[in-house]
């Protein structure tokens, strides 16, 4: 069954020391295209993200964010005493050159936003913690699969309906093939006579040519290769993995004998079965960008 680009997942994971929170989201893309959004602790683990998302999900932009609390105080930043006290000497000496007077409370807003002045210390992340969030990773990923095949199932049945659609009319095709070549053969008969009634003919020439622009005219392996498109793109549909790229595919071929279908059709009622054939193609080409 088809699944869709499209998706969210979200999961929380607490640990001995943290609250981590997570969540994937999932978009169109021709190829897989992973942002990813982490804690700095967590930047180093980021290539086995990047795997398990690459498994689990396959295709598409995938936003990938965590964000962690700390339970305890005891990896939250802190002043640099130091270097806050160096940075104050330093603006304290500024404004006093400049014949400004300046006290803490003025400095403070420019002090806490200068390099350094507050510090975390430096975090080993735990194997065990880091296990359970990679598993959060993939149980939220898991909830993006379980999305994406909510949505499958609603662009499946629509896909179904308009291929149907297109099989449909390409039955309607038949009943005014068989007037179209009725009026050919009378259009060329009647022309003939026209301007040919004072020329003798070879009858023998005459029919074999006939016969000839009659074949050019002849759609019937265009409708045998449209409906075995039509029921292969069923088929795949129904059966096997998501595969929106053969898809896409198979609805080029359908596209391609719609088009031959109206070129040779030379009949102003299939050239408008022809025209909604294009626009149900058309809405299914739409819906392709959005499978997996």
């Amino acid at each position: 069954m088809i699944k869709s680009m499209t998706g969210f997942g979200k999961t929380q994971v607490e640990t001995r020391e943290k609250n981590v929170s997570i969540e994937i989201r999932a978009l169109n893309s021709k190829q897989l295209d992973i942002y990813l959004k982490a804690p700095q602790a967590y930047r180093e683990k980021e290539l086995e993200i990047r795997n398990l998302i690459g498994k689990m999900l396959l295709r598409g932009k995938v936003e990938v964010m965590l964000n962690s609390e700390q339970k305890s105080t005891g990896l939250l930043p802190v002043v640099n005493i130091p270097v806050a006290k160096h940075y104050f000497s330093e603006l304290k000496q500024l404004a006093d050159s400049l014949d400004q007077s300046a006290e803490l409370h003025d400095l403070l807003p420019v002090l806490i936003k200068l390099p350094d002045v507050f510090s975390s210390p430096e975090e080993e992340i735990d194997p065990e913690e880091w296990q359970q969030v990679l598993d959060g990773i993939g149980q939220a990923a898991l909830e993006v699969d379980k999305f994406r095949s909510q949505e499958g199932r609603a662009l499946a049945t629509d896909l179904k309906t308009r291929i149907e659609n297109i099989s449909s009319l390409l039955a309607q095709v038949g009943p005014f093939e068989q007037k179209r070549t009725a009026y050919i053969k009378e259009r060329i008969s009647e022309n003939l006579d026209t301007f040919l009634k004072d020329l003798q003919t070879d009858n023998n020439r005459l029919e074999q040519e006939m016969i000839y622009y009659l074949q050019k005219l002849d759609i019937t392996e265009e409708k045998i290769r449209l409906k075995k498109h039509c029921d292969y793109f069923l088929e795949t549909l129904e059966n096997g993995p998501s595969s929106g790229k053969k898809l896409g595919f198979i609805s080029q071929e359908v596209g391609r004998e719609i088009n031959t279908l109206g070129s040779k059709a030379n009949d102003a009622d299939i050239q408008k079965l022809v025209v909604l054939m294009k626009y149900e193609l058309e809405k299914i080409k739409e819906q392709l960008f959005n499978i997996l």
